[in-house]
């Protein structure tokens, strides 16, 4: 009998000591998430980890705002860049894209006939005659000298789910100075993330051509870059004539995030998402 129990002593010593050493079944922290295939801990199924577990890179489609339940929009998903899109408007409620110079070396050329409606979407459809003496531009908002590396993402640029209409002087003007600096961010920082789109005000808003595109008021543009010490910025411009410097439209990301209605960023650690959010610092750029 004592020979028995020295055995059961022994054996629940053993178990004990194992079970104070680390399970080597557990998957590791792996870029700030757990390893689980769909990048978070297998115990919570929508749990992050915070930055203080690893350090953060970025998963797949981390400039995509957070998808909106009921809200009737289109996710469309393209070479380049995914749009989400507002069949009542006729507007996308944003782009997003990820910016690299390996994507900035090619030179493919703009198509023919460039403009054309998305068969993607429900009709009626934006056509090209909608703009026709409408005082506006077709304003990208992925912009075409993005997309030059390949030629399906060139030829999805000139979607009109990725166009709305804006004043010509701040098309080819402020706005398309920003999308120059974007680049040089790009090719300083090796890539960064950008989403940009349309801001409607409360009320009645103008319209255009016979398919009675809204025009917006405004425009808003962040740009994530996780390089380093991970930082943001935020953009806003009104939809009217300008020439003033870059920094006069700078905002927080959270200023953008307040008037637009959108959730920037939403899958970065919760401290890092807060913390880049809240200030706008152009000079740190």
């Amino acid at each position: 009998m004592r020979k028995i129990l020295l055995l059961l002593v022994a054996i629940c010593s053993l178990w004990a000591l194992d079970s104070c050493n680390p399970n080597t079944n557990h998957k590791p922290l792996i870029g700030g998430f757990y390893g689980s295939p769909n990048g978070v801990s297998d115990e919570e199924n929508l749990s992050r980890a915070t930055s203080n577990d690893a350090c953060y890179d970025a998963e797949d489609d981390v400039e995509q705002p957070a998808f909106r339940n009921n809200s009737g929009e289109i996710i469309l998903r393209r070479t380049g860049y995914t749009a989400s899109y507002d069949p009542q408007t006729k507007l996308p409620v944003w782009v997003a894209w990820e910016l690299t110079p390996e994507r900035l070396v090619n030179n493919v050329k703009r198509p023919t006939k460039a403009f054309h409606e998305d068969s993607d979407v429900p009709e009626p459809r934006v056509q090209t005659y909608d703009y026709i003496n409408s005082g506006y531009d077709r304003g990208h908002m992925c912009p075409a000298a993005d997309n030059k590396w390949d030629a399906t993402a060139m030829y999805e640029s000139f979607l009109f789910t990725n166009i709305c209409p804006q004043n010509r002087n701040l098309n080819v003007g402020d706005w398309n100075e920003m999308e120059n600096q974007c680049r040089r961010w790009a090719e300083k920082y090796g890539r960064i993330y950008i989403v940009c789109g349309p801001i409607l005000y409360k009320g009645r808003h103008k319209t255009i051509g016979k398919n009675k595109v809204v025009v917006p008021e405004a425009f808003f543009k962040v740009v994530l870059c996780l390089k380093d010490k991970p930082k943001a910025i935020g953009f806003i411009y009104k939809n009217v004539a300008g020439n003033r410097p870059k920094g006069d439209y700078v905002n927080s990301v959270d200023d953008v995030e307040r008037i637009t209605g959108l959730d920037f960023f939403s899958s970065l650690p919760d401290d890092i998402e807060a913390e880049i959010e809240a200030t706008a610092d152009y000079d740190a750029w």
